[in-house]
């Protein structure tokens, strides 16, 4: 579904990614680790399009993203921090990425999901956290989107919206549905991913399966696992 191969990216002096090569298969959830700065949000805007990389090549379906604005129509983008027009109502911000994007959509479902029905004719300045980022997740999933890619989706969520959308995540993938995510809750990972993708200064670090972690480092869960993987890398780099 997603292939990246040899992109590097650099911001001024610094350098982000430094030839990262990776495969996500259609129909896998990918999780996307790594401390702050080791190039995960960098990733994920460059598949948008958001970044230009320096180097390297990126293709959706086989299709390079270079020159192409068209790909995006079969992603659903959630990002980390929702950032909306504050006047507009819910109902209006929902109709507004309906004509951006030239489609329908289906909100109605999520709506409920979430339940944000009673909440439509609300100005975004007056919500919560929480419920922007239950808008934000209803405009990354309502248009069935065969790619989805969510940036710390699970930010600012109540454990019941939490839940809903970890269950709702899941019958996406059975589906068949393509998902890449970041986080930082490692119970989240243990529970979804099919496979993690440690990040550490712009580089691959790890790929592999939750269980394949796991034995690598003889441990029983995640985040025991990576704090000990970032151990070794930083006594590698002494």
């Amino acid at each position: 579904m997603v292939e990246i191969k040899s992109l590097e990216k650099s911001f001024g002096k610094l350098k982000v990614l430094r030839g990262i090569d990776l495969s996500i298969r259609k129909g896998s959830l990918t999780a996307i680790l790594g401390p702050n700065a080791s190039g995960k949000t960098t990733i994920i805007k460059s598949i948008l399009g958001l970044v230009i990389p320096d180097k390297g090549e990126i293709f959706v379906d086989g299709n390079s993203v270079l020159g192409n604005w068209t790909y995006r129509n079969s992603i659903g983008y959630m990002p980390q921090i929702a950032r909306f027009p504050d006047n507009l109502t819910i109902r209006e911000v929902i109709n507004m990425l309906k004509d951006i994007r030239g489609s329908n959509g289906s909100a109605d479902a999520l709506l409920e999901m979430f339940e944000l029905q009673a909440a439509l004719k609300q100005s975004l300045r007056n919500l919560s956290g929480g419920t922007r980022q239950k808008v934000n997740a209803v405009l990354a999933l309502m248009f069935d989107a065969p790619l989805l890619i969510m940036d710390e989706p699970t930010s600012g969520l109540d454990p019941v919206s939490l839940i809903k959308l970890k269950e709702y995540i899941v019958k996406e993938r059975e589906k068949g549905k393509t998902i890449l995510l970041t986080t930082h809750i490692m119970g989240l990972v243990e529970e979804l991913a099919d496979e993690i993708v440690f990040l550490l200064e712009g580089k691959i670090y790890f790929k592999g399966s939750v269980q394949q972690l796991l034995n690598s480092y003889h441990e029983e869960r995640v985040e025991r696992a990576i704090a000990k993987m970032m151990e070794q890398s930083l006594k590698s780099n002494v």
